[in-house]
């Protein structure tokens, strides 16, 4: 019995000191490798915090520029983005930004953009999405792989976004805004919520469109696709551990 006791707790030792080993090469080692090398290039970028890398920086930002009003201008950049905007402003149009432990090139000169494009077939594959958000948007075209995209995925969008689908639809686009219309005829000199006005008549276009229905109809499937959404923003600048991470999502 003594013996497997010994056992086992040196086996739980292996394991704690394979796990530590695993954590600080890999979210510590490894994103300060990555940043040494790129700015040796000239790559440079703001600096990586463990585990967060810079998703705590850019979340406290997006909240202070929410929380501001928003003046009446085209130049909404600084205000959707104002993490990406405030490393432009700092490093340059070509930066190193960290999702977490997950380094990411930031190019943002059109020029070279298009020449990685052009010359680099193949070496940037889409991102693997999150658990919720692969359950919010499916096998669809910005989360499909290209070896998935075959005969089926391209027949139905080329006939979703042929010039005579599109036509079609032009009377029921029509028709959704008739009725939002005539809603705002009951709250002329009133304040509405404009945003929850337009994402009604989003939801409504595509419920007639597509299913040839109404958002009514539909409005328990629109409503627990926004709660996925509100889910999915929550969740996207937290840090993630393997498993603990997944069970995080799933338990908040």
């Amino acid at each position: 019995m003594g013996n497997l006791l010994i056992l086992f707790t040196a086996f739980l030792c292996i394991c704690l000191f394979v796990a530590l080993h695993y954590v600080l090469y890999e979210y510590l080692w490894v994103p300060h490798r990555v940043q040494f090398i790129m700015n040796s290039q000239g790559i440079r970028g703001p600096p990586y915090e463990f585990i967060h890398g810079n998703n705590k920086e850019a979340l406290q930002m997006r909240k202070e520029a929410s929380s501001k009003p928003m003046a009446l201008t085209h130049d909404i950049f600084p205000r959707v983005m104002p993490h990406d905007y405030s490393c432009i402003k700092k490093y340059g149009k070509n930066y190193l930004s960290w999702n977490g432990v997950r380094a990411q090139l930031v190019i943002t000169d059109p020029e070279l953009v298009k020449e990685v494009l052009k010359t680099s077939e193949k070496a940037f594959s889409k991102p693997k999405p999150s658990y919720f958000f692969k359950k919010l948007l499916g096998d669809s075209i910005s989360t499909i792989k290209s070896e998935k995209w075959g005969a089926r995925h391209r027949k139905l969008a080329n006939h979703a976004f042929h010039g005579e689908s599109l036509k079609n639809m032009i009377p029921a686009m029509i028709a959704s805004v008739g009725t939002m219309l005539e809603k705002w005829k009951d709250k002329e000199g009133k304040e509405m919520e404009v945003f929850q006005e337009f994402r009604f008549l989003t939801s409504e276009m595509i419920s007639r469109t597509a299913f040839g229905s109404s958002y009514l109809e539909g409005e328990k499937i629109f409503d627990m696709l926004m709660k996925l959404t509100l889910i999915i923003g929550r969740n996207f600048y937290k840090a993630k551990f393997p498993i603990i991470g997944y069970l995080h999502l799933i338990l908040h």
